[in-house]
């Protein structure tokens, strides 16, 4: 998979997808989220956070991505890539079924794709600042573009803790976790997300659309 850093495009594996669940730094914020899923019958987790394997062929950098059924949603996170013995920032989208999540949030997780950037940063160029970095994600629903979520990374747990404890492989990818959404989690059939970083004064940003496959009984 190709990804663009500091302009020069490089040729990445990715062997691996983990995918970081209820990460919230604030334990209040964490509740929050359990109480939205918990509005649409989601069962709240068994440990906090929570690490879920699914499949690395779900990574995408498409811009159009095909679902199995109606009710699903993408969300914003930043993404961890482990290459070369180095790490790289960027972000993607947990798209998950939200009927399925009802049933098993990890089944949810692993039958959707997973849209990524393009474009990764160096961590060690981050690390020091990464608090300060802002996340957005807009979605159209067919009115034009509406802010979904916003939020820093300083509200979400410590990326090096998560990837510590994730004892992240060479080669893998890793999705950390996401904010509250604004007005409930909700399908979301166009998707915009953005990193930005105000102290380098740079952004990342990815957007992708969603087509429903038939179901056929």
């Amino acid at each position: 998979m190709l990804f663009t850093i500091n302009g020069i495009e490089s040729d990445f594996k990715i062997n691996h997808l983990v995918i970081a669940g209820w990460t919230a730094r604030d334990q209040k914020a964490v509740q929050e989220h359990i109480d939205e899923l918990a509005e649409i019958g989601v069962a709240p987790p068994s440990n906090v956070p929570l690490y879920y394997r699914a499949s690395n062929l779900l990574v995408t950098q498409d811009d159009l991505v095909e679902v199995v059924g109606e009710g699903s949603s993408g969300e914003v996170e930043p993404l961890i890539i482990k290459s070369g013995g180095k790490l790289f920032l960027g972000i993607g989208s947990d798209h998950t079924d939200r009927e399925l999540e009802v049933q098993s949030v990890a089944f949810s997780k692993q039958i959707c794709p997973k849209p990524v950037s393009s474009q990764l940063w160096n961590f060690e160029e981050v690390k020091n600042h990464i608090d300060k970095l802002e996340m957005q994600s807009w979605l159209d629903e067919g009115k034009g573009w509406t802010l979904y979520q916003t939020g820093t990374l300083a509200s979400i747990r410590p990326l090096m803790e998560l990837i510590e404890k994730a004892d992240l492989k060479e080669n893998s990818a890793m999705l950390c976790g996401t904010f509250a959404a604004i007005g409930g989690v909700r399908k979301t059939p166009k998707l915009r997300m953005s990193l930005f970083d105000p102290v380098l004064n740079r952004k990342i940003e990815a957007q992708y659309n969603t087509v429903e496959l038939p179901s056929v009984k």
